[in-house]
């Protein structure tokens, strides 16, 4: 998988712009969470190299960026939780989960 990181403020509206010509998931990762970390794994295990092309997918390290975290909750209107994948559409959250609920055959299902 392809992750694009999300480490400045700047990347938000870039980010929205973006989302207008292709859907955006942003997954939200606390690297001192077993559960962030199983759920990453389900997710690059099951990623194939095609799904590049159907949405962009941008990593956000909440332990190094917990501020970036914030924002992207105050612009997108979506409660923070850890894990979570947000999915965006004409620069809107169209869809989010979190935890156990994150699953690759939903987020590839809302592209």
């Amino acid at each position: 998988m392809n992750w694009k990181k999300l480490t400045e403020s700047v990347q938000i509206k870039e980010i929205k712009e973006l989302s207008n010509s292709k859907p955006v998931l942003i997954f939200k990762h606390s690297t001192r969470c077993s559960v962030s970390s199983m759920t990453l794994d389900r997710l690059l295990r099951n990623w194939k190299t095609e799904d590049g092309e159907k949405l962009v997918p941008f990593f956000l390290d909440l332990i190094a960026y917990r501020s970036l975290s914030e924002q992207v909750e105050i612009e997108f209107g979506v409660a923070h939780e850890s894990p979570q994948v947000i999915i965006l559409r004409n620069g809107k959250a169209v869809y989010d989960n979190s935890h156990f609920g994150i699953s690759y055959p939903e987020i590839m299902g809302q592209v």
